[in-house]
């Protein structure tokens, strides 16, 4: 029986021992190497840090960065990651949360990790790699590990605007990794091609598919994004297989026009979850990649990263709107209406989750827990927990969910319920229009609309015009050369409003 993700490493370190985990460039960690690697680093770890303990990580993005997150939990600890590149003021904030007496780092961020008022130690990876191991000292942190031990703590955007810690088990990540492994047949002939922020939790696939199944990953070098000669001679000469991208990530190649220079000629699978897919870039990865199997996902980090997916069938058009699909194994999904009964058919309701995928909750937060985290209202019988994503959703008339937006961004406008998500939508079948918010200032009952891209905005005011009802059309239309964006990679709605007027 699997407790921990520590039983796939020593399985791979025992049967592709000397297979590539992780590659970015002209280096590559082999699984043998990767698990020598968490024994000497876990080593010096155990012996100085408590079981259970969290450890923040600062590590830049580089094959040896999985294994320094993978010798925290040789340690029988939690580890923490961190972004160096991120502001100094969101970093101390991280740190605060995490209350942690140790941080982990690489030489290259020890600079960065050193300014930023840490009160614990910082431990410099490359300093304790060659650490004898202590196969004692290991075996006993690892007895202190369960199925339901936290494996990983990893930062969200919060409400307040201070960062969340979502904190996640041994077991729930197993799940979740078995259950689109399932999905997308990875085995190890397969090599993904990483492009998340590697203390992100879309990371969590390109870390751990290669302790599952045997496949490696290549951590593309985040420059190469906004070149997409490099960025497909790269795929290429790694022979990537499969993509598991944010939906941003797919659509800039298509919006670059790369495809007319070159295609990823070994890929089979992409992907992609975040945000809501445009139909009309999906359809340009279709049409010159006819044979790749695309995936629409969809799910919060309190769930493991996706709880629910959908096979794309056939072309689209720009009028197809992707479901977000069915529940993945070890998920189940339920529509609750405000009065917290269940959604009818065709009704639409708050997409909570539940399942083994939860996460244990948010870290040093009890309070925010147990507003997110609470008993399924409609089970009095024993307990069990649902997460309410704060997501509306509806199922069609195939059984699959389909995506309405955030429950905070539909407003009432003029006396109608108008979903902002739908006023981005439309504003993405523009020619020209490269990215979209729109945000409603409530005192004033106006609608605005901020874009990046060529279009002129009196090109939106009349396609809207021709296409929406007199109340959907934004009053106020902003071009900017970049939208602001959170640390996670998606649009700082609240940088935005600074634009009020």
């Amino acid at each position: 029986m699997q407790t921990s993700v520590l039983d796939w490493l020593d399985a791979r370190a025992c049967d592709h021992a000397e297979k590539s985990a992780y590659i970015c460039g002209d280096v590559a960690v082999s699984f043998k190497e990767l698990s020598d690697i968490t024994k000497s680093v876990g080593t010096y770890l155990a012996g100085k840090i408590a079981p259970g303990q969290p450890v923040i990580c600062m590590s830049g993005r580089h094959p040896y960065t999985p294994a320094y997150f993978l010798s925290v939990v040789r340690a029988g600890c939690t580890y923490a990651p961190i972004d160096s590149t991120m502001p100094v003021a969101r970093l101390k904030q991280m740190i605060e949360v995490a209350d942690a007496q140790y941080m982990l780092v690489d030489r290259g961020s020890y600079e960065k990790a050193s300014s930023l008022g840490f009160e614990g130690e910082i431990i410099i990876a490359e300093d304790i790699a060659d650490t004898p191991a202590d196969e004692a000292l290991l075996a006993a942190a690892r007895a202190n590990i369960t199925e339901l031990s936290p494996l990983y703590i990893i930062f969200t955007s919060g409400s307040t605007g201070k960062p969340k810690g979502v904190i996640t088990s041994h077991h729930s990540l197993m799940c979740y990794i078995d259950a689109v492994s399932e999905v997308l047949k990875v085995d190890d002939t397969d090599v993904f091609g990483g492009q998340a922020p590697l203390d992100y939790i879309a990371a969590v696939r390109d870390i751990y598919f290669p302790l599952k199944a045997g496949a490696t990953t290549v951590i593309i070098p985040k420059s190469e994004f906004a070149i997409p000669t490099e960025l497909f001679a790269t795929l290429n000469r790694n022979k990537v297989t499969a993509l598991c991208w944010s939906v941003a990530g797919v659509e800039l190649p298509a919006k670059l026009n790369a495809f007319s220079e070159a295609k990823p000629e070994y890929l089979k699978k992409v992907c992609f979850s975040g945000s809501v897919m445009s139909p009309k870039l999906l359809r340009v990865w279709q049409d010159a990649m006819p044979d790749v199997m695309f995936v629409n996902q969809y799910g919060p980090t309190e769930a493991t990263a996706s709880c629910t997916y959908h096979i794309v069938q056939g072309k689209v058009d720009e009028n197809t709107v992707l479901p977000i699909g069915r529940p993945y194994k070890h998920y189940a999904i339920m529509l609750l209406k405000e009065d917290n009964t269940p959604a009818l058919a065709g009704e639409t309701g708050e997409i909570c989750v539940k399942g083994p995928c939860l996460a244990l909750g948010y870290y040093r937060n009890a309070e925010k827990t147990a507003e997110s985290f609470m008993q399924n209202p409609l089970n009095d019988k024993y307990r069990e927990l649902i997460y309410k994503t704060g997501d509306l959703g509806s199922i069609n008339a195939d059984g699959e969910l389909m995506f309405h937006g955030r429950k905070d961004r539909q407003i009432k406008h003029m006396g109608h319920r108008i979903e902002l998500e739908e006023i981005e939508g439309a504003a993405k079948c523009v020619d020209g229009v490269r990215t979209c918010c729109s945000l409603y200032q409530k005192e004033k009952e106006l609608l605005y609309l901020f874009y990046t891209g060529d279009a002129a905005p009196k090109e939106i005011t009349l396609y809207f015009r021709a296409k929406m009802p007199a109340f959907m059309v934004p009053r106020k239309i902003m071009q900017l050369d970049e939208l602001p964006a959170l640390p996670n990679g998606k649009i700082d709605m609240n940088a935005l409003k600074a634009y009020f007027k």
